[in-house]
């Protein structure tokens, strides 16, 4: 694919994107006026049907919703049809790969309570950052919820529910998901 026109695209969003990003398909990506999206160098991202073999669901969607939320993807990181959603912080460490059709969320998309959430209240929407540390493996169809930290190397297991903080080189898998192996150094 000659991704020229999009990369063009992404500057006039003002998306920031370092050296030798790969598309593979065409994305979603959308910034929000104010806010900051920032893709490092040697990124890939996969939005082809036939670019992963596990099978994308959908194009890869990567969307800041708000003037103050910011999205930092880090250097040499892959991403394979997955939605990367921010109204506060989605920060995601270099060297990590995001395995196909993975969810990650800084949100709840609508308020818990009832009142607010008839009433279509935006600011009750409850929100918390999402920090992926470097080095990690989200396996396929997972779901990262707000709040989640991943320390550095960490493995999420395919199908996970993910939710709280969890300590470097661990293997987390389950609904919901928790430390089933720890890794050596």
């Amino acid at each position: 694919m000659n991704s020229n026109w999009f990369k063009l695209a992404l500057k006039a969003c003002k998306v920031e994107y370092g050296k030798n990003l790969l598309l593979k398909g065409v994305p979603v990506i959308f910034n929000k006026k104010g806010a900051t999206l920032k893709i490092g160098d040697n990124v890939t991202i996969k939005s082809s049907f036939l670019s992963n073999l596990v099978g994308l669901y959908s194009k890869t969607i990567i969307v800041t919703r708000t003037p103050d939320a910011s999205i930092e993807i880090g250097d040499n990181v892959g991403i394979s049809g997955a939605t990367i959603y921010a109204r506060k912080s989605v920060k995601i460490g270099e060297n990590t790969l995001i395995g196909g059709n993975c969810k990650i969320l800084d949100n709840d998309f609508h308020p818990i309570e009832i009142e607010a959430r008839n009433a279509d209240d935006k600011d009750k929407i409850g929100t918390k950052p999402v920090h992926i540390g470097k080095n990690c493996f989200i396996g396929c169809n997972s779901l990262i919820l707000k709040g989640t930290v991943l320390g550095d190397g960490c493995v999420v297991g395919a199908g996970a529910v993910v939710c709280g903080e969890f300590e470097d080189n661990c293997v987390i898998a389950g609904n919901p998901a928790k430390v089933i192996k720890r890794l050596t150094d």
